[in-house]
């Protein structure tokens, strides 16, 4: 029985850090130019940022070689901010856009960035473990219409549903 239970939480567990099979990690990736507030753009809507507006992340570096994760947003209905606060750690390579991040105990998730401006490190499109996560995110409150084409149409040629992105509102 034990075995069985092992076993079962390694798949579930594991199955968390999968990525949609038409995704793949940007390589070159650069941590320490990754660092630093980021704000969203764009997303799939789901439960832990419903309602949501004035969407930032913000990455750190841990004492651990880890990433500090804070996420924060602004919930007009309870007319207040809201964070959570996570931690991250790379999956394979540290050069691989491809991390797993907790916000809750043992319990991780995966933070696929799967185009990046190498250049300036200014928008990075991120997907979770299926399709249905799927954030765009930039240094600045908003990004040119080019970026958001780009981000339409490459995330709609991998499979995700583009006609339900939320873009979030920043003052």
């Amino acid at each position: 029985m034990k075995k069985l239970f092992l076993l079962i939480s390694v798949f579930i567990f594991n199955g968390c850090l999968g990525m949609p099979e038409s995704v793949q990690p940007v390589t070159g990736f650069e941590l320490e130019r990754y660092l630093g507030k980021w704000y969203e753009i764009a997303r799939l809507d789901h439960s832990f940022e419903k309602g949501l507006s004035q969407v930032t992340a913000e990455y750190r570096l841990r004492e651990d070689g880890g990433v500090l994760v804070l996420n924060r947003g602004f919930s007009e209905s309870e007319n207040k901010w809201k964070e959570a606060e996570g931690k991250a750690y790379f999956v394979k390579s540290d050069s691989e856009g491809y991390l797993k991040v907790s916000f809750f105990g043992p319990f991780y998730g995966s933070y696929i960035v799967f185009e990046l401006d190498h250049e300036s490190y200014q928008y990075a499109f991120v997907s979770g473990p299926s399709t249905k996560y799927l954030w765009l995110l930039s240094r600045t409150p908003s990004v040119g219409i080019e970026v958001i084409e780009k981000f339409i149409e490459m995330s709609k040629s991998l499979g995700f549903d583009t006609d339900g992105l939320i873009f979030v509102q920043h003052r």
